[in-house]
């Protein structure tokens, strides 16, 4: 497994790694809850209440924190960042036996588990992979779940008509100038329903002239999303508009509804200066740098599906790292995407799949930040 990062202090254990960073060092606005000596669980709950975040929780403290002792705090609610899916559905199942097992019972029964979306194309079985997901909330009724937009999701809610309407109620048909170039060597599709489809729908059921592709070092399969996988998962040829009819209508429901981004507040994390609370925002790909940190949460937010291209689900490096705006705060940022696991200060990208037949998923658990990865379904087991 290969970690890229600048944050010193990364520590594996075998095939999964256990993060341990030291950028607690460097986050300059982290105010310490209180000095490093023992002190009274009552003036724990007192102080807790008054300090204003972000929080440090010292290490002295850290056995009341997580409630070792009757009547003290409750521990911290465990937080779970799965990794791309792209259509194996027995890495899944792999990767959630592991996490069941890796866990605490208590701890996995209450998680806050969040899927950092792209569930389909390239591995064989989208459609197995959509019905585990949408199983999970009977399953493990005390978890919430939370299931983000990836680019591929996206594309493939634009084919079924699944993708929520642009707010202004313009056509989908105006996402497509921008890219119109393209249209020819992407062999965008041009079967029935495709006057209104969004651009990306288009691209996702076309069929690509080139065969091979480059970056990957394999060849597309079917379209430049490599989408023939998902429809012959629902017993369809690549590019037939009989997927429309062949795509459940919970399927299409769980297309329509994935959120663009989620932001929660007061995630614990383990730094070895003790843990600190944090908000996390999770989005597929990232957040720009460069732009204004606002208008790319309302287009997420607002689920803004007049963009013909949503850099924040599909963007490379202009997303790899933490925004300006947040540059300083005590904010996570957790996506997929890359195709890479990769963890610097509080930016952590969690791919290590990126589609590869041969390569596991991963997930990132937190306060601990241990990794846990899928363990069955790739050439490569260790």
């Amino acid at each position: 497994m290969v970690i890229t990062s600048s944050a010193p202090g990364i520590k594996l254990q075998g095939n999964i790694g256990k993060i341990t960073s030291t950028a607690f060092a460097r986050q300059q606005n982290c105010k310490r809850l209180l000095p490093n000596r023992s002190i009274s669980t009552d003036l724990l709950r007192v102080c807790g209440s008054l300090l204003p975040l972000p929080l440090l929780l010292p290490s002295s403290l850290s056995s009341r924190a997580r409630g070792n002792d009757a009547g003290e705090m409750a521990p911290p609610r465990t937080v779970i960042c799965v990794g791309d899916v792209h259509g194996y559905i027995s890495k899944l199942e792999s990767l959630w036996a592991n996490l069941q097992s890796a866990l605490p019972a208590d701890a996995f029964a209450a998680a806050l588990v969040i899927f950092l979306g792209d569930y389909n194309d390239r591995g064989p079985h989208t459609r197995r992979v959509l019905d585990f997901l949408l199983a999970l909330p009977a399953r493990h009724p005390a978890q919430r779940h939370v299931f983000l937009c990836g680019n591929h999701d996206l594309a493939f809610a634009a084919f079924v008509g699944a993708l929520p309407p642009p707010p202004d109620g313009s056509p989908f048909a105006a996402t497509w100038a921008q890219y119109i170039d393209n249209e020819a060597h992407e062999g965008w599709f041009r079967g029935p329903g495709h006057e209104d489809m969004h651009v990306q729908g288009r691209r996702w059921g076309g069929v690509i002239k080139e065969r091979w592709n480059p970056k990957k070092g394999l060849p597309y399969k079917g379209s430049i999303y490599d989408a023939q996988p998902t429809f012959e998962s629902y017993g369809v040829a690549h590019g037939s508009p009989d997927l429309m009819k062949a795509v459940p209508e919970e399927h299409k429901k769980f297309l329509h509804d994935l959120v663009w981004v989620h932001e929660e507040e007061d995630v614990r994390i383990d730094t070895d200066g003790g843990q600190i609370l944090c908000k996390l925002i999770a989005v597929h790909a990232g957040l720009e740098k460069s732009l204004d940190l606002n208008e790319q949460l309302r287009v997420l937010r607002t689920r803004d599906t007049r963009v013909p291209k949503v850099q924040m689900l599909s963007g490379r490096q202009d997303v790899w790292s933490i925004p300006q705006d947040l540059a300083g705060k005590q904010t996570i940022v957790v996506s997929g995407h890359h195709g890479k696991l990769h963890v610097d200060g509080l930016r952590f990208i969690i791919d290590e799949g990126g589609g590869y037949s041969d390569k596991p998923i991963a997930a990132v658990v937190f306060p601990s930040k241990e990794v846990i990865r899928s363990t069955e379904g790739t050439a490569s087991q260790n």
